[in-house]
């Protein structure tokens, strides 16, 4: 198997570690998070703060995802990453269902019981969260979390490091702006702009 190396050890990472054990395509090899003061070891598994990645992305054929739920956060790590040139896995829980014409960008991970249907297109280090729904012809940009049992129908469009909602609903054609927050349970029923929060059915924004 593959080597992978997760940076984040909180919530989000617990899950994302279920995945690799249930993919088996990968070997957790390292897991980094600056709660580590220094590189140790224990069970073959090196326990490193984040900057370690300098010294393991010099070695071959391994692999490193990023297993922070907070789109910003997880957005300032991937660029330091890129700027050390590390390769990034993408993960999908076997039980998620996704179509074989759907694009997914490096570092992004499909958690259990999705669905993810034709010819959506879904960018780097994006959260598709268990259970949630992507119709046919999504864009899902760059640094999106959408969360459990949402729905996409077709032809939504997400900006970058959107949040979408526990439970939330977009009906097809609506435009989603980067960094905006859907509140969970929400219905989306209009387009909505970058950088705001709505709420509700129908969703409206609150700031």
């Amino acid at each position: 198997m593959k080597k992978i190396v997760i940076v984040g050890q909180g919530g989000h990472s617990k899950v994302i570690k279920d995945i690799i054990i249930a993919s088996k395509e990968y070997q957790i090899y390292a897991l980094l998070d600056d709660k580590y003061d220094k590189p140790t070891q224990k069970d073959k598994i090196i326990y490193a703060p984040i900057s370690y990645a300098n010294v393991l992305c010099s070695e071959k054929e391994i692999y490193f995802n990023i297993a922070i739920g907070d789109n910003s956060v997880r957005k300032k790590v991937g660029k330091m990453l890129d700027d050390i040139g590390v390769q990034f896995a993408i993960l999908k829980h076997p039980t998620a269902v996704i179509s074989p014409s759907v694009e997914i960008g490096r570092g992004s991970v499909i958690m259990p019981n999705c669905v993810v249907n034709a010819d959506t297109v879904i960018g780097e280090h994006v959260i598709i969260n268990s259970s949630s729904v992507i119709e046919h012809d999504n864009q899902i940009n760059g640094y999106v979390h959408i969360s459990p049992k949402a729905v996409l129908t077709g032809n939504v469009y997400v900006g970058e490091g959107t949040q979408i909602g526990a439970g939330a609903t977009v009906i097809p054609n609506i435009k989603i702006g980067d960094w905006s927050m859907v509140g969970a349970g929400a219905t989306v029923v209009s387009d909505i702009p970058s950088k705001v929060t709505v709420v509700g059915v129908p969703a409206k924004i609150i700031s």
